[in-house]
């Protein structure tokens, strides 16, 4: 069975990370991440700034996680490519 990838690696020499969603659930996590952003920015920064910091790294070390476990190795080259 081969791993689908649901995020591309970034291309050497554009640092570490990932790109681009290589498929619908890779669209559906990113376009979630930007929504629950904006909706928290809206909800949770009249609370104060503290809250609306420690969600948006909260948000932000998921959606790592998530890319950790379903994108490409970031590093390497991309499926197929060399």
């Amino acid at each position: 069975m081969t791993q689908k990838y649901w995020f591309a690696a970034k291309p050497p020499g554009n640092g570490w990370g990932w790109g681009q969603p290589l498929t619908w659930q890779g669209s559906l996590v990113y376009a979630a991440f930007f929504i629950l952003l904006i909706g928290g920015g809206i909800l949770i920064t009249p609370h104060g700034a503290h809250y609306f910091i420690a969600f948006t790294f909260t948000l932000a070390g998921l959606l790592i996680f998530i890319c950790l476990r379903k994108g490409e190795p970031p590093g390497r080259f991309p499926s197929g490519e060399r």
